[in-house]
């Protein structure tokens, strides 16, 4: 797909040490205590919603989706959505994250969490999730917990968020 001068790929395995680099260059070491990095310990990401972001042939961003329950009702976690600093306020996250949101609908997902600031989420299709609706295992700021809803009609999920399915 290509969009301006992006083009939005699905990621393939070789981009993976491209992208620990990229997360890790952005998140910094202290990514790993997060709620929302712990809830992906052990837990294979979606490969069919994981996109990477090229600027001609240069690696400029990715995103992953990983599968979750929430409460009884499978979801995807969306994260870490990274964009390398030569490319920031350029448009790639955007695109990055509606390509793994469309995908995802495709596929029959019906919703997508993740842990972010909602001016920047919000107009890309996400909802704060009301108080106590969805819990994580662990500490998170509830301003910063979102949910996009993929599918006509669906309800919100609710209850403890955990890894997997």
């Amino acid at each position: 797909m290509l969009a301006s001068s992006w083009l939005i790929r699905t990621e393939v395995p070789s981009d993976l040490p491209q992208i620990e680099a990229l997360q890790a260059d952005a998140f910094g070491p202290g990514r790993f205590a997060k709620t929302a990095f712990r809830l992906r310990e052990g837990v294979e990401r979606d490969h069919r919603l994981c996109f990477v972001g090229m600027s001609d042939d240069v690696f400029a961003g990715s995103v992953w989706l990983t599968p979750i329950m929430i409460g009884d009702a499978p979801s995807q976690l969306l994260g870490p959505l990274a964009v390398s600093p030569a490319f920031k306020n350029r448009g790639l996250g955007r695109l990055l994250v509606n390509q793994s949101l469309k995908a995802a609908q495709a596929l029959g997902e019906k919703s997508v969490l993740l842990v972010g600031d909602a001016p920047y989420y919000g107009p890309l299709g996400f909802e704060p999730v009301p108080l106590g609706r969805i819990q994580l295992p662990g500490p998170v700021d509830p301003a910063r917990l979102l949910v996009a809803n993929l599918q006509p009609g669906s309800e919100m999920p609710s209850g403890m968020v955990r890894g997997g399915r």
